[in-house]
């Protein structure tokens, strides 16, 4: 490629903030639940390349041909990769894409096929735009609009960026992007802001792992945690995994006597078909991740920022540990305490139209 900008090109970044501003001075974005992804196309030679630098053209062969389709000869394009279903973003079919089998990538590129959602304009032709402001990328990707380019809306308004806050997680998605308008675009440098759902959930504790850098009953890597759905049957829903070496250390020592190896829910007989169970293989996971079974007797109380897997699910990400809930019954911990998002269409969130579904 000879393009003003060159693969690999580290991309710009958010850091989290927590409340969206009145003052002015950004432009606020949907942010997408995908895989983050730079387009570079010279000609024929079109590269998408992921957050890490790596290239994920084997794996999106529908996504290459709609953008040789619809982009201009020379152009580097920032934005998300992501898959929908049934009006709404899926992560989980997203993930289903990265497969080491050619055969399962070209079923998949036909049954969840990715598109490409384009939030900024890094260059085109001869000219890089990096040293632009945020307003002005704006301007010169609007002007690229096609049908085959999918453009993510923006608002400098804030008070349309909170209803968007509100009402676009019913479509997938999960926050708002702020970028401040007089900025260039700064690759691996946070410049830009985040704002994301964040809720509270009490789990139970039904297991560990032991850290790896230490040895077994030594110091507390990860809780393992669950919640009862509407049989009664515990799934493992996430981890909590974020502890100082020294809270490490002492919760080695104080979950000690709820170790067992007697009967679990997870483990042995009194698993039941479609639980969702911890360590197991996956797509990611050639063997199996051991895991220490605790009596499901503690309560804890974490936050999380949205789940997935339909029902039923789990975390998103890794949650975070608040505090122990010694007034919770493990019993009490059930899916009924998430919140139920309401539905929004996905095709709505591109026109910026801020209208619940019925």
């Amino acid at each position: 490629m000879s393009l003003p900008l060159n693969p690999p090109v580290k991309p710009m970044l958010a850091r989290p903030v927590k409340k969206i501003p009145d003052s002015g001075g950004l432009l606020f974005e949907p942010k997408w639940d995908g895989f983050r992804c730079l387009v570079f196309r010279d000609g024929d030679e079109l590269t998408l390349q992921s957050r890490s630098g790596k290239s994920l053209n084997r794996y999106f062969p529908e996504v290459i041909e709609q953008l040789k389709a619809s982009l201009p000869e020379r152009i580097v394009l920032d934005g998300e990769l992501v898959v929908a279903r049934d009006g709404h973003l899926d992560f989980d079919a997203l993930s289903e894409r990265i497969h080491p089998a050619d055969s399962r990538v070209q079923l998949l590129a036909k049954e969840t096929p990715a598109v490409f959602v384009a939030f900024d304009l890094l260059a085109l032709g001869d000219e890089s735009l990096v040293d632009e402001p945020t307003s002005g990328r704006r301007v010169r990707l609007e002007k690229l609009a096609t049908e085959g380019i999918r453009l993510t809306p923006a608002t400098t308004d804030a008070d349309v960026a909170r209803s968007w806050f509100e009402l676009f997680e019913g479509a997938g998605l999960d926050g708002v992007i702020g970028k401040p308008l007089d900025e260039p675009y700064s690759p691996g440098k946070r410049i830009m802001f985040k704002y994301k759902h964040s809720r509270t959930a009490d789990c139970v504790l039904a297991g560990l792992r032991w850290h790896i850098d230490g040895e077994p009953g030594e110091m507390v890597g990860s809780f393992q945690l669950g919640l009862f759905d509407e049989k009664g049957v515990l799934h493992h829903v996430g981890v909590v995994g974020s502890f100082p070496v020294t809270r490490r250390r002492e919760l080695a020592e104080e979950l000690k006597p709820l170790i067992t190896e007697g009967e679990h829910p997870w483990l042995g007989d009194a698993t039941v078909e479609g639980q969702r169970l911890p360590g197991g293989i996956n797509r990611w996971r050639s063997t199996e991740q051991p895991w220490v079974p605790l009596r499901p007797e503690r309560v804890v109380e974490v936050a999380y920022e949205h789940t997935e897997g339909g029902h039923p699910g789990r975390f998103r990400h890794t949650a975070q540990f608040l505090r122990w809930r010694p007034d919770r019954e493990a019993s009490s911990c059930g899916y009924t305490q998430l919140d139920e998002v309401a539905r929004y269409d996905l095709d709505a969130v591109f026109r910026g139209e801020v209208v619940r579904l019925d």
